[in-house]
């Protein structure tokens, strides 16, 4: 008389078996007498039970399309099982660590601030553009600033400095074309 043991095996190999040919209610059974203790493998492996559910989705689909060639002088049926539910979980853990290219990649990411060359020369543009603020009257200088650092539109510049729009408009073109004079010198 055969084992408990010998006869659960032997019965998951002709299940397997029967899963090769197509057989779709052997494929049933064999999960519903397996997937217990493929996901225990597969959970304990990854240690997140979405990344298990997924991995033992991907172990019976795997098993449906190799049950052909599975071989039971080879390994026990549930040997079989486990090994593609490991080789599984494994390829699931790859693929959460980030490979050498991505590493790679990372050191490429753009640093947000300018490099110490650009600094100085936007520091040295800066103090050229100050310079040539200067140059212009108090309150042509102030709209300037308003309307390109702060903004503001022409209609609310005219109405801080109690003009026309288009006067404030003429200012405006008039500051800027000697600005544009004054940076290319």
């Amino acid at each position: 008389m055969a084992s408990g043991k010998g006869l659960e095996d032997a019965e998951t190999a002709a299940l397997i078996a029967r899963t090769g040919l197509g057989d779709r209610a052997a494929f049933k059974l064999l999960y519903q007498r397996t997937s217990g203790k493929l996901f225990s493998v597969c959970l304990r492996m990854l240690k997140d039970r979405a990344d298990a559910e997924e991995a033992l989705q991907d172990v019976y689909v795997k098993a449906w399309r190799n049950a052909s060639a599975y071989r039971d002088d080879v390994s026990s049926p549930m040997t079989w099982l486990i090994s593609i539910a490991r080789y599984t979980a494994i390829d699931i853990l790859r693929r959460r660590k980030p490979d050498s290219e991505e590493l790679g990649e990372a050191d490429e990411i753009a640093d947000p601030l300018p490099d110490p060359e650009k600094s100085a020369i936007n520091a040295g543009e800066g103090r050229r553009i100050d310079d040539c603020m200067k140059t212009l009257e108090s309150d042509r200088a102030e709209a300037v600033r308003g309307a390109y650092v702060e903004g503001l539109s022409y209609t609310e510049l005219a109405e801080r400095y109690g003009v026309p729009l288009n006067t404030m408009r003429t200012w405006l073109r008039r500051s800027l074309m000697k600005l544009r004079e004054c940076m290319d010198q």
